[in-house]
């Protein structure tokens, strides 16, 4: 799994359950959601229009790709995405994974979360070390854009997060959003 891989979905991935057409899913939304969080929340509600599909089924519209989440989630060709300006995905994931970051700092988790950043062997987290870190806030944003019960939700997150922030990070360090933005 590479960069583009974490950016773009893993068709038919992990809890995946996508009914033909391929797409995103659950939890690869969700951690797209997670480190897209700020950014979505502090735009507008109003712009995040709901996922297509049953609940706990990968949307499976037109493509299902990087760019219809992103479109659902109010940054794709969107008020949001062109008033990001430069900074674009790369700006979005960048901050988010910074501020990811900081809230397992907040949680007492620094060595779990530096060593997905690190090059060495990433530490597991289990899905109630996660319900520590992120807010219920978060939680109940992420439960209602990808249909994933809290559970689901939470064991997913903890199965794939270090394995994402570990290819976000293929330096040891948080990359910087022109460097995030080049790899896509």
């Amino acid at each position: 799994m590479g960069l583009l891989d974490v950016l773009t979905g893993m068709r038919n991935g992990p809890r995946g359950g996508t009914s033909g057409g391929g797409g995103m899913s659950p939890v690869m939304m969700a951690l797209l959601g997670l480190l897209a969080y700020k950014a979505v929340k502090g735009f507008s509600p109003s712009a995040i229009p709901p996922a297509a599909g049953k609940p706990g089924e990968a949307p499976t519209g037109a493509g299902g790709g990087l760019g219809d989440i992103l479109d659902r989630l109010g940054m794709g060709n969107s008020p949001l995405a062109r008033g990001l300006g430069a900074s674009g995905l790369g700006g979005i994931l960048s901050g988010g994974l910074g501020d990811l970051l900081k809230q397992f700092q907040g949680a007492g988790k620094t060595d779990v979360a530096e060593s997905w950043v690190s090059t060495g062997q990433n530490k597991q987290v289990a899905a109630e070390e996660l319900s520590e870190v992120l807010s219920e806030d978060q939680i109940a944003f992420l439960m209602e854009k990808t249909g994933l019960s809290r559970e689901d939700l939470l064991r997913g997150l903890a199965d794939e997060l270090p394995k994402a922030v570990n290819e976000l990070t293929p330096t040891g360090r948080l990359p910087s959003p022109g460097e995030i933005d080049k790899a896509i």
